[in-house]
């Protein structure tokens, strides 16, 4: 898997790069909007690749054999339809950073601390939601899933990954919007909730773990919320 980890190397030199001056950088053109796109995007590669590259290396397993004469090997159609549904939720998160922005609710410094506060109670909350713990369950079962839905052709591995790259978004859709409360460029926050979710779905203890976090940020934005 030396593709997977020159690309979250890449990924996470290229926000250290792009993000410790502006951790909070929103965009206010079209030109901003694209900027923002990609931003999102390299966040999702670089947080999310430790998460599928078990889903990536079971894939390849099941798949040996089977791309002779293929311009593209299936594991690496399979994570192309996996980061394309992230795509989707960067166009969306970017468009949200962009309203907010426009709009004047969050600033360079951040947002006020009783919104920043919010997001991360719902984040915590969301941590012990039914459909949530649903999409875990999925997530942390890459051969149930790959098995059940398996389809032969070309368009099988992009479409595998498509789905499985939405329960991963239903998953933790609302934990990487707490960006927008702790800074959408912050390195040390990004780099927790990569611990986080790759312990979550991958360690025997992950569920307790990732309930455990949820609880934390709903003490967290509690406080947020209190007066200063």
């Amino acid at each position: 898997m030396a593709a997977a980890l020159v690309a979250m190397t890449g990924a996470w030199l290229w926000l250290a790069g792009a993000g410790l001056l502006h951790p909070h950088a929103a965009p206010t053109t079209l030109r901003g909007f694209v900027a923002a796109v990609v931003m999102w995007q390299t966040m999702m590669v670089a947080m999310m690749t430790p998460t599928v590259a078990p889903w990536v290396l079971a894939y390849a397993r099941l798949a040996e054999g089977s791309s002779r004469g293929a311009r593209l090997a299936p594991w690496a159609t399979f994570a192309a339809g996996y980061f394309t549904i992230w795509l989707a939720y960067s166009l969306v998160a970017a468009a949200v950073q962009m309203a907010v922005s426009a709009n004047g609710v969050v600033g360079h410094d951040g947002p006020p601390r009783v919104l920043a506060g919010g997001v991360l109670i719902a984040a915590g909350a969301f941590q012990f939601a039914p459909i949530r713990q649903a999409c875990l369950t999925h997530c942390r079962n890459p051969l149930s899933y790959l098995l059940a839905r398996w389809r032969g052709g070309p368009p099988g591995p992009f479409r595998l990954g498509l789905g499985h790259g939405a329960y991963c978004v239903g998953c933790c859709w609302l934990l990487m919007l707490t960006g927008f409360a702790m800074g959408v460029m912050n390195l040390a926050w990004m780099t927790l909730l990569t611990l986080v979710v790759a312990v979550e779905q991958s360690a025997p203890a992950g569920v307790g773990v990732g309930r455990a976090f949820g609880a934390g940020l709903m003490v967290w934005g509690l406080a947020l919320c209190l007066p200063a």
